[in-house]
């Protein structure tokens, strides 16, 4: 770790840091609960469903789950999350 360079993210974190950029949360507990529904709400998968896609675009997108190192269903789901919240834009 003697030669450990940090990148972009990291140094513009410090530097965000040593100007004075964060704040303390007061009730930390509160917080946490409350972003903790949220995951809680966001990740809960009640429903089922059966698509139909080709062959390789199944291929597709086992080869980015394990690119990404999670199952293929979690990239799906992922996805439809991420297009259906605006996050995801087709290309032009």
């Amino acid at each position: 770790m003697r030669n450990y360079q940090p990148d972009k993210g990291e140094q513009e974190l410090a530097l965000s840091i040593e100007r004075g950029e964060w704040k303390p949360v007061k009730n930390m507990a509160a917080e946490i609960k409350k972003y903790a529904e949220y995951a809680k709400n966001t990740l809960k998968k009640d429903q089922r469903i059966s698509i139909r896609m080709s062959k390789q675009d199944f291929i597709g997108i086992q080869s980015k789950a394990i690119d990404e190192g999670i199952l293929y269903q979690t990239l799906i789901a992922s996805i439809v999350h991420k297009y259906i919240n605006g996050k995801l834009v087709p290309q032009k």
